[in-house]
């Protein structure tokens, strides 16, 4: 998984609530298990017309000036539904590295953090500013600092986000469920070497030659 860096660019948003996951990446397109390739399918009822291939232009994320945003601001219970990571997958894949809101769905937030996803939490007041702040500039864009918890508008506006510890640091380093678990390779085999030790003490040399012997 890439390190999160901080970064500057163009921002979107979303403006409904409960954007649920079979929103985020319909059923249909749930077909493979490798994580690329969802990117083209993100929103598809709302990007597409019924054809699935003409770009609806109602639809924000069409706009020109939104091409090309990597962090989206939308309304709350953003990730809701089923448990699916391929929403989490979709996003990534399009290009998007944070999502602001004021609530996430709690699966939602568990499958973006495997992914590199940032997340981040704005009371709806602040989310609802920033959305007009979005849409009254073109080319409005926002720079994203992990290390210093902060958001910044390219007007001006500021606001400092908090993000648990472990998801910060996670995200800082890159690590993913299986990378973390790797760094600390070492206290694991101690620890085993030393609990198998504890283990052969406990038990009679008659009961480890039966055991051995097997």
């Amino acid at each position: 998984m890439e390190a999160f860096k901080t970064y500057t660019a163009v921002a979107a948003y979303l403006d409904r609530p409960n954007v649920d996951t079979d929103l985020i990446i319909p059923k249909q397109f749930l077909k493979s298990v490798e994580r690329a390739g969802f990117g083209k399918r993100l929103f598809n009822d709302l990007r597409y017309k019924p054809d699935g291939e003409t770009e609806e232009e109602t639809f924000i994320l069409n706009f020109p000036r939104y091409r090309g945003a990597q962090t989206l601001v939308a309304g709350e219970n953003f990730g809701c539904g089923s448990s699916r990571e391929h929403a989490a997958w979709a996003l990534e894949d399009y290009g998007f590295k944070t999502i602001v809101a004021p609530s996430f769905g709690d699966i939602f937030r568990n499958n973006s953090l495997k992914v590199g996803l940032l997340l981040i939490e704005l009371s709806a007041p602040k989310a609802r500013e920033l959305m007009e702040r979005i849409e009254k500039t073109p080319g409005y864009s926002l720079t994203v600092d992990l290390e210093k918890t902060t958001l910044k508008g390219s007007d001006g506006w500021e606001t400092a986000f908090e993000v648990e510890s472990w998801r910060r640091e996670k995200l800082l380093a890159g690590l993913d469920e299986i990378d973390l678990t790797l760094s600390r390779e070492a206290e694991i085999r101690a620890y085993e070497k030393e609990r198998s030790a504890s283990w052969e003490a406990a038990l009679p040399p008659e009961n480890l030659d039966s055991i051995y012997s097997r």
